[in-house]
């Protein structure tokens, strides 16, 4: 390509809500077919202006250039959100390029489909929240509780104690028992509190 950026470019933008969650799959699409990926691990409740990846984006696209998602809810977390960002986006005169989902296509304008996808995203992901919510309250009903497995069991909670009645400092108590401080504290104030 001689050096030379194309007349009309792709300008990526891969959006994760947190830290936890991977954008490979993302980035696998739009890699191949776009100038310059952004990415972001940022609620996508946040408004346009507060999303700095999002901004960034923007300030590199150039006249003709469109932004491209793969799928449209990377834009926003629900219906209002995704408008106002596509709104902010087309008073830009910035077109969207969507590469999955029922809005797939180039877009110039808001529409009825873009509208609708937006829509959909958000129902899944409120379904997708009622069942979960629900499961659990299922798991607790059996006597079962989710989440993350304790990180001190008997043996550790133990060793904790003795050698912070020998008087060892918490951070050397982290270390000997391979805890993190926090874990340390917790469990000292527990045992505190009962």
């Amino acid at each position: 390509m001689n050096g030379r950026r194309p007349v009309v470019a792709l300008i990526g933008l891969v959006r994760v809500s947190t830290d936890k969650q991977n954008t490979q799959r993302q980035h696998d699409a739009l890699d191949p077919i776009c100038l310059k990926v952004f990415e972001e691990k940022i609620s996508g409740k946040l408004a346009t202006d507060e999303r700095p990846a999002l901004l960034n984006a923007l300030s590199y696209l150039r006249d003709g250039d469109m932004l491209c998602v793969q799928e449209v809810d990377r834009l926003g977390r629900n219906l209002l959100e995704g408008l106002i960002v596509l709104n902010d986006l087309f008073q830009r005169g910035i077109a969207v390029k969507v590469l999955e989902g029922i809005a797939a296509g180039e877009h110039t304008e808001r529409s009825l489909i873009l509208d609708l996808a937006l829509a959909l995203s958000e129902d899944r992901r409120r379904d997708i929240v009622r069942k979960t919510k629900d499961g659990l309250e299922a798991a607790r009903r059996r006597g079962r509780v989710g989440g993350r497995r304790p990180v001190v069991d008997d043996n550790k909670r133990a060793a904790i104690f003795a050698r912070r009645q020998r008087g060892e400092s918490i951070r050397t108590i982290a270390a000997g028992v391979k805890v993190s401080i926090g874990v340390v504290h917790k469990t000292l104030a527990a045992a505190k509190d009962s």
